[in-house]
């Protein structure tokens, strides 16, 4: 679901949002401009307009829903995935990738959707990573105890165990805004 927002918004507030919509009635006649661009089955809400789409095409569609709310400065929620993509604040790398082990890619993610995507780590989806492709990539899984084996590649590809997903966290906030104190607050073979 796309919207406009002041300011970026939490999970649990997008989550909120999306549920109180979707027990209201959807609107008739003129489609807003927003909805013409999106793709699959859209239906709109006062203030709202809310994707319909089939999980084999999820991927796929997702992205293309993301990449038109950005464009249009408009905040979407992933229901799927329980996911908010706000317009800002973005990373310093322009063009860099969000990809996920369960199939995600999003340009230009906001640092919110970074965090939160951490949080989802798991069997099903069993990575994330910061892709700035052709210079360098920041990427995590987990390996149960010690917790996080974090890699980057900036020519060479070094590997760190990270016992704790705040540490992981902060690692991939770091590399995000430029700054590289990840590099040297773990030991990296």
């Amino acid at each position: 679901m796309v919207w406009d927002e002041p300011a970026p918004i939490t999970r649990d507030e997008a989550r909120a949002t999306y549920l109180a919509v979707r027990k209201s009635e959807p609107v008739g006649g003129a489609v807003p401009e927003v909805a013409k661009e999106l793709p699959g089955q859209v239906t709109v809400f006062p203030g709202h307009v809310l994707v319909t789409m089939d999980l084999e095409s999820m991927d796929e569609m997702s992205a293309q829903v993301f990449a038109v709310a950005r464009a249009r400065g408009l905040v979407c929620y992933d229901p799927q995935r329980d996911l908010v993509h706000n317009v800002g604040p973005l990373g310093v790398h322009q063009g860099m990738q969000l990809h996920t082990g369960d199939g995600m890619i999003v340009y230009d993610p906001d640092l919110g959707l970074v965090h939160d995507v951490l949080g989802t780590l798991s069997a099903q989806n069993p990575f994330a990573a910061l892709v700035n492709f052709g210079s360098h990539f920041l990427q995590v899984s987990p390996v149960g105890e010690p917790g996080y084996e974090v890699e980057y590649k900036e020519g060479t590809m070094v590997s760190a165990l990270v016992p704790d997903l705040d540490d992981v966290r902060r690692a991939f906030h770091e590399y995000a805004t430029g700054d590289r104190s990840f590099l040297s607050r773990h030991e990296w073979s």
